[in-house]
Parts: structure tokens; C-alpha cells; sequence
């Protein structure tokens, strides 16, 4: 079995290429799934965020993670605190996916994570592939598809690695700031390597 890693930065379409791996076979795990999956009402990483941060970040029910997002985002020591929590369980869920994916078979299994860079993870993987944009095509990306404002868009990519550190690090890079099937080609010949390698 074969643990490649999938990131990029925000807005890069990193789903969008986790999509293309999945129609050529490989099992993707979703860190940003794994996020909310501990967040769930009733679970341990749910009562730590509202022990933590108080339950004016619950909102019917649910963490309201626009706000929490905010808060983070824009407040070093927030986010510091925020991942001690969210972290560990976030590691444990994908782990946990990952070995019941190799139980059922899959020859290669990709852990689409944000920040292996950032993190140092980059180490767990035979091989790491980044979503490759410009730096404002993230910003645009985040202003017309997420609703985001140029300020929060800045702040989020501002929180990352700069993009243009992150290509020299990883083993692939595809870069998706053309058409769909520019990327799907590029996705396709770095499907190929994987596999051979």
C-alpha cells in the first residue's frame, strides 16, 4: 500500500483534485472531513471547543465554525489552542480510516491535509503532491466561491505556508490554474508515476 499526501493552499482546489485521484481509484481521506466528524455534537473534541472557547461558538447545536474560523484566523494564541484540541483527533480519525482502507484492499490511499508542510508530515508519505495556484488566484477563489472577504482571504492564506515555499517540497505538483482538463491531465501522468513508482 502506498500513503501519498494531498495538499496545497486555500482555494488552490485541492477537492477538486482529490475528486480525480478518487475516479482513478485511490481511497482519499479528508482531513477536512475528519475536522468535522470531531466536532460532532457528543463528541470528546465538540466538548473541548465549548470548554475552551465557550458556548458562544455553538449555534444550533453545532460548533459554528464560520465563527470559530474567524476567531482563529485572526488570533495566533486561538489557533494554537484550537489545534492542540483538534489535532490529535483529527490524526487519530484519518489513521483510523487509512488502516480500515488497507483492511479492505486499497493499494493506494491519499490523505488530503492542509498543512503537511506546515506540520512537518510530509515525512509519512512515499510521495506528496501540492495544488499549485498563484497566490491571487487563491484570493479570487476565496472572494467568489467561498464568500470570503479580499481581507479574510488574505488573513487564511496569510496563516499557511506561502504557497511558492510549499512547490520546492513536494514530489508533485499540479498546477490548477487553467482549464479542468489541463488539470485532469496533469492528474492523469502524475496517477501514472505513482502507480509505477
Amino acid at each position: 500500500m502506498k500513503l501519498v499526501g494531498l495538499t496545497g493552499g486555500a482555494g488552490s482546489g485541492k477537492s477538486t483534485v482529490a475528486g480525480m485521484l478518487r475516479e482513478r481509484g485511490a481511497v482519499v481521506v479528508d482531513a477536512d472531513e475528519a475536522t468535522h466528524a470531531v466536532y460532532e455534537p457528543g463528541t470528546p473534541g465538540f466538548d473541548a471547543v465549548v470548554r475552551e472557547f465557550g458556548p458562544e461558538f455553538v449555534s444550533d447545536g453545532r460548533i459554528d465554525r464560520n465563527k470559530l474560523g474567524q476567531l482563529v484566523f485572526n488570533d495566533d494564541d486561538a489557533r494554537k489552542r484550537l489545534n492542540a484540541i483538534v489535532h490529535p483527533l483529527v490524526r487519530e480519525w484519518m489513521a483510523r480510516q487509512t488502516s480500515e482502507a488497507v483492511e479492505r484492499g486499497a493499494q493506494i490511499v491519499v490523505q488530503d491535509v492542509p498543512l503537511i508542510f506546515e506540520n512537518s508530515l510530509q515525512g509519512l508519505f512515499s510521495h506528496v503532491i501540492l495544488v499549485y495556484v498563484p497566490e491571487e488566484v487563491q484570493v479570487e477563489r476565496l472572494v467568489s466561491g467561498r464568500g470570503f472577504t479580499p481581507e479574510r482571504a488574505r488573513s487564511v492564506i496569510d496563516a499557511q505556508m506561502p504557497i511558492e515555499a510549499k512547490r520546492g517540497l513536494a514530489q508533485f505538483v499540479i498546477n490548477n490554474s487553467g482549464s479542468r482538463e489541463d488539470t485532469r491531465g496533469q492528474v492523469e501522468a502524475v496517477w501514472r508515476e505513482i502507480k509505477a513508482g
